[in-house]
């Protein structure tokens, strides 16, 4: 059994640009509801399914599997749920956390993440000066609702 423990931030600024490794991910998801997600996902040139539960709090449980590439773009091809999420990962070292910052295009184009995945709910993290607001609990900023709701579709001052 896996628990995934992560706080989830908004993005200020550029100066996280230079610090990470770009990564190309492309990710889909069979199942998107709040009790449950079935995501699979391509990221680089490896693809992978994983399995969600409910977040509680920060945590929640996590099942993530290596799977063929070809399986995994045929899925994104064929069961997943449209729009695809798209974007680019930096992971970022930083003391003893990585910090993995999204930057979407495609439907979320403009919305960029910073999540910081922890071995403790309570576990003290010294934030980066290009973290913003943090949206841990905001349930709009998880993947699986950008799919259903893409960012472009927000609009400003929208409540949204």
């Amino acid at each position: 059994m896996g628990t995934e423990i992560e706080r989830k931030f908004l993005v200020k600024g550029d100066a996280w640009r230079t610090l990470g490794t770009p990564t190309a991910f492309r990710q889909g998801y069979i199942v998107a509801q709040a009790e449950r997600t079935v995501r699979v996902r391509i990221a680089g040139e490896k693809g992978y399914l994983t399995l969600k539960g409910i977040s509680e709090g920060i945590s929640r449980l996590e099942f993530e599997y290596e799977i063929p590439l070809a399986d995994a773009a045929e899925l994104l091809d064929t069961l997943c749920d449209r729009p695809l999420i798209e974007k680019v990962r930096y992971r970022i070292a930083i003391d003893s956390l990585v910090w993995e910052v999204d930057e979407f295009s495609g439907d979320n184009q403009g919305l960029i993440l910073a999540e910081v995945e922890l071995t403790e709910p309570d576990q003290p993290v010294v934030l980066p000066p290009w973290i913003g607001e943090e949206v841990s609990g905001d349930r709009r900023y998880f993947n699986s609702y950008l799919v259903q709701h893409p960012f472009r579709e927000w609009g400003v001052g929208s409540g949204e």
